[in-house]
């Protein structure tokens, strides 16, 4: 059975510590206008000391970042934790942590992206605690109002047993605004989304499984490992099939496939439902005549399952909140659909 943590309410206490990079003081005005955010949705918060500060990628020594974080994941009084954004090494903290005593914890809601998914999996595939890989916190703001963003917290609300459904967002953010110079900016939301589904073989309508995944550039290293376990995801989940999500930070289309290929190498891919891709940023591309359209067909052609990608997950705002645990239907053709069950 899946753990899930309470769901948040007005009073709930949303801990704020970047246990992978911290926040130059340049954008310290971006991360107090978020918090503020976080304050008007009635949550309180307790700010860590791993936060305001970013030296060789990180906001402090990794064993300052590893205790921080677990004093946290430890306190009972706190609901969510929510670092500013992701990084390069939160993998620093993953043996540092002491998994024994978090396996007595009440789970508590991690939520972001990136290399915060990094933890997301780990807590999700060591402790069976449902994660949540969605919005980071530099990009909450009250200026911010599409649907995807805005969902967010009023998902986090929802009781065990409870379902939402999304849908794809009208439009993504393909040339963000700079936050130092416009602090209080919301999404550059001028790029038309359109999910797609990969011309692979494959044309169902719907398929369903519990939700596993993450940034591929750490989970393509971390795949095997007890950080990242599907074998021993899937064995947890022995009646359900499993839906893989990946989203790409920084990888051109040859690494990207490399990526994607080891994990199809390890036979994970013979496990799934279903695999969403998110959108790939366009200037990872512009050096290569072979595109992130082309890795992914010569990954996936021949599969038996269907692989939707451009959706909106990872770098690209906004981001769908994906609870890593859930039960989730998607439904696929002229509207695209996911719908999570907190089971």
């Amino acid at each position: 059975m899946m753990k899930y943590p309470k769901p948040l309410k007005a009073g709930s206490k949303i801990a704020i510590t970047a246990f992978s990079a911290g926040v130059p003081a340049a954008m310290h005005a971006r991360l107090d206008n978020a918090l503020d955010y976080l304050a008007q949705q009635g949550f309180e918060l307790e700010v860590g000391e791993c936060l305001r500060d970013n030296h060789n990628y990180v906001s402090a020594d990794v064993k300052t970042r590893a205790n921080e974080l677990l004093g946290y994941l430890l306190d009972d009084t706190i609901d969510a934790i929510m670092p500013p954004w992701g990084g390069a090494i939160a993998m620093d903290l993953l043996t540092l942590l002491n998994w024994e005593k978090l396996a007595h914890a009440q789970p508590k809601w991690l939520i972001g992206f990136s290399d915060v998914s990094t933890l997301l999996s780990a807590v999700t595939c060591k402790l069976g605690w449902a994660s949540v890989h969605a919005t980071n916190l530099m990009q909450l703001n009250v200026h911010q109002q599409d649907a995807l963003t805005v969902g967010l917290f009023n998902h986090l609300r929802r009781a065990p047993n409870d379902s939402f459904t999304q849908f794809p967002s009208t439009h993504f953010e393909a040339e963000p605004l700079n936050f130092v110079d416009f602090p209080d900016a919301g999404f550059n939301l001028s790029a038309s989304t359109q999910w797609r589904i990969l011309a692979n073989g494959n044309h169902r309508q719907q398929f369903a499984g519990r939700l596993l995944g993450g940034c591929l550039d750490i989970h393509m290293l971390l795949a095997g490992t007890e950080y990242f376990d599907l074998d021993a995801f899937s064995q947890a989940h022995p009646d359900e099939s499993i839906i893989l999500y990946f989203e790409n930070g920084e990888m051109p289309p040859a690494a990207y496939y490399r990526a994607l290929q080891s994990i199809n190498l390890r036979g994970w891919f013979s496990k799934v439902a279903g695999v969403l891709i998110g959108r790939n940023p366009e200037p990872l591309a512009k050096d290569s005549d072979w595109t992130h359209l082309d890795a992914l067909q010569n990954v996936f052609t021949g599969c038996d399952f269907p692989v939707l990608y451009d959706v909106d997950i990872g770098h690209q705002a906004p981001n769908l909140t994906l609870i890593n645990g859930a039960y989730a239907e998607v439904t696929v053709g002229d509207t695209f659909s996911i719908t999570q069950t907190l089971i």
